[in-house]
């Protein structure tokens, strides 16, 4: 039986983005838990701080996943920026700020991103289903090679408790 997905998403607001984006992803069958301001998405004036809503979806997706579970996260603000580096806080998060497919499919392949984080300012509906297509498809492994597998151990490796500055 292959691993279950769930997808946890998170906004500092609930906005035309966030709720075209939940729709999407409902219609495509993935199972989503809400968080921050998507957790009472038809209240227009609800907002969550980002820092907040980015920490709390690190959180969920690094506590949630199992080895029968695949968990990825989604994280939105307006520039896509605070919530990613919140929930980069969290050791385990490897969150991607996307502008594009390509740069999505990229960061799951070469970087291993578990979360997904998207502009409210710049990102539209389209581009944004785009995205979330490329971020939430398998990996091909045939496009990681070498080099991107040794190099992405090694950051997985990496600890920054004994860095020297």
């Amino acid at each position: 039986m292959p691993p279950t997905l769930l997808i946890v998403m998170g906004s500092d607001s609930a906005c035309d983005l966030t709720s075209h984006l939940i729709t999407f992803l409902r219609k495509k069958g993935y199972q989503l838990r809400l968080l921050g301001a998507l957790e009472h998405p038809n209240d227009e004036k609800t907002c969550s701080p980002w820092a907040q809503v980015g920490l709390a979806v690190g959180r969920a997706v690094v506590a949630a996943s199992a080895p029968d579970t695949t968990v990825l996260g989604i994280v939105c603000c307006w520039t896509g920026t605070g919530v990613s580096m919140a929930a980069n806080k969290i050791p385990g998060v490897r969150c991607a700020l996307c502008c594009d497919a390509p740069t999505a499919s990229g960061a799951r392949a070469w970087n291993d991103a578990n979360i997904c984080a998207l502009s409210i300012r710049c990102t539209s509906l389209t581009i944004a289903e785009e995205i979330l297509e490329a971020f939430l498809a398998p990996i091909d492994a045939s496009k990681v090679d070498e080099v991107d597998r040794a190099n992405l151990q090694w950051f997985l490796s990496y600890d920054r408790e004994n860095e020297k500055l």
